[in-house]
């Protein structure tokens, strides 16, 4: 299967430089369909936050985080560690099925079984653990949340940052819908979910080669494609919200419950 990538928006995207996590940047500067510009200091996308330095913290710190919105299982918050934040910035745990993929992922790798490992991602399995994961964007308890963090958004005076586990699946579908409802093309706004692939490349590539020298695993490309981001996952959830709702417009308001009032208010807020 190809893998997608992504040539730099040199126009936005700007990048927070972390030592804890790689893949944090800020979602202003997208160009609209009318002109306008996405502000920056409103949204930050992000993988995880439990592994931030002390002097990461102290970054955060100048960013006037208003919530932090952990969108995390309980078990990745356990297998990965709880977001390390400055002090008094509210932390909100918003999980949002992942289908099991992070436990999948943790079985093959901690089995140190080669057959094993093959037979849980080889062989296209593990493209259709992130099918799933793309289609499991359209449960009501998904969609419910992923609303409901859109209102939040709408709702932010300073900056609300949000993030899953490696900042890419769950964090790229809510930034991509965030992006096309304010007016940011759908090119550009696959082009910043595509931009995951280049912000984690070297960390990914470190953790495949750190699992083939520990002997932990013999193919460690098995890893590759839940470790990206690609056209054809994001197609998935595209497809299915031209299946369920007709057009972009209804899957705002029927499926994540948005009223005219808070797109306009979430434009009015992100856009000038």
């Amino acid at each position: 299967m190809p893998t997608a990538t992504a040539e730099p928006v040199m126009t936005a995207a700007t990048r927070i430089d972390l030592q804890g996590a790689v893949n944090v940047r800020d979602i202003g500067g997208y160009w609209t369909y009318d002109g306008s510009k996405t502000k920056s200091g409103k949204v930050i996308r992000s993988d995880a936050l439990g592994k931030l330095t002390d002097a990461d913290v102290a970054k955060l710190g100048t960013l006037k985080l208003q919530k932090v919105i952990d969108l995390r299982t309980p078990a990745e918050v356990q297998g990965m560690g709880a977001d390390r934040l400055p002090a008094g910035v509210p932390l909100v745990a918003r999980p949002i099925d992942d289908t099991g993929m992070f436990v999948k992922m943790f079985e093959a790798i901690s089995s140190r079984d080669p057959q094993k490992q093959q037979d849980l991602l080889g062989d296209g399995k593990a493209e259709q653990i992130m099918g799933d994961v793309y289609r499991s964007f359209f449960t009501a308890d998904s969609l419910s949340k992923f609303g409901q963090t859109v209102k939040d958004i709408a709702e932010t005076n300073t900056v609300t940052l949000v993030h899953c586990t490696a900042g890419k699946d769950r964090t790229g579908w809510l930034t991509y819908v965030v992006l096309r409802a304010v007016g940011v093309p759908e090119t550009v706004a696959r082009q910043d979910y595509l931009l995951s692939n280049q912000y984690r490349q070297a960390a990914d590539a470190a953790l495949r080669d750190q699992l083939k020298q520990g002997g932990i695993m013999q193919n460690p490309d098995l890893l590759i494609p839940l470790q990206e981001v690609r056209d054809e996952y994001l197609d998935i959830a595209v497809q299915q919200v031209e299946q369920e709702y007709g057009d972009f417009g209804d899957f705002l308001t029927d499926g994540l419950g948005l009223d005219a009032w808070t797109i306009l208010k979430l434009r009015k807020n992100l856009v000038g």
